[in-house]
C-alpha cells in the first residue's frame, strides 16, 4: 500500500525582493488578477521545476487550493500541494540576468511508487526512446494509476500507443505491480515528430 500524503498545508513565502517584483506585476496588469498560481511542472534533472503564472479574476481553476502568502494569494492543483510546504521564492539579478529561484525542500516523491516508476524512465526507458528524441516523465501516481507526459520527438508521434502499451507499460507493471494502468497526460495535438506523423483518422 502507498503511504498516505502528509498532512501538513502547502504555503509559501516570498522574499521582499520577490514580493516587491511580484506586487510590481500584479498592479501593472491590464486586467483584475486574483493572484498567483504555483505548480509542479516536472522533476527533470533530479530537481523541482516550478511554473508561476498569473490568474486574472474569475480565471482560477476549479479545485485549486489556496495559500495566503502575505497580501499575494497563490493557488496551486491538488497534485503539486504536498510538495510545496516551506518553499520559499527569491528574486536575483546577477548581471544580465534576473528571475525567480524557488527553494523547495520537499522530496521529489512522496510515494515510494513514484520514486521506482521515476527511476525505471530514467535508468532504462529514456535512453531506448532518446534515439528519437523523445523524453517520458512521470507525473503522479493516483491509486493504482501512473500518470505520465512524454516531451520531444514522442509529441505528435504516430508511433505513441505502440511505445506506451508494448514497451513503458509493460515495463512499468514488471517492475510496479502495484500499478494497473499507465495514462498518457501529452498533447500530442501540440507537437510534431521528424521520424512519424500522427494518424488522421
Amino acid at each position: 500500500m502507498a503511504p498516505d500524503a502528509p498532512t501538513a498545508e502547502p504555503n509559501v513565502r516570498f522574499t521582499d525582493e520577490a514580493h516587491a517584483k511580484l506586487s510590481e506585476v500584479i498592479s501593472g496588469h491590464p486586467n483584475p488578477v486574483a493572484g498567483l498560481r504555483l505548480q509542479i511542472t516536472s522533476r527533470e534533472g533530479g530537481q523541482f521545476h516550478h511554473l508561476l503564472s498569473l490568474v486574472e479574476d474569475g480565471a482560477q481553476a476549479e479545485g485549486d487550493l489556496t495559500i495566503e502568502a502575505g497580501d499575494i494569494c497563490v493557488f496551486t492543483d491538488q497534485r503539486s500541494a504536498p510538495y510545496l510546504r516551506d518553499v520559499e521564492v527569491h528574486y536575483f539579478e546577477e548581471g544580465d540576468e534576473r528571475g525567480l529561484e524557488f527553494r523547495n525542500p520537499n522530496p521529489l516523491w512522496i510515494d515510494p511508487r513514484e520514486f521506482q516508476i521515476q527511476d525505471l524512465f530514467d535508468q532504462f526507458i529514456n535512453p531506448q526512446i532518446s534515439s528519437h528524441g523523445g523524453r517520458i516523465e512521470l507525473i503522479a501516481v493516483e491509486g493504482r494509476t501512473a500518470y505520465v507526459e512524454f516531451s520531444g520527438g514522442c509529441v505528435g508521434c504516430g508511433m505513441i500507443n505502440v511505445t506506451l502499451q508494448q514497451g513503458v507499460e509493460v515495463a512499468v507493471k514488471e517492475n510496479v505491480p502495484d500499478i494497473d494502468e499507465i495514462v498518457d497526460a501529452t498533447d500530442h495535438n501540440s507537437g510534431t515528430n521528424p521520424y512519424y506523423q500522427p494518424s488522421k483518422k
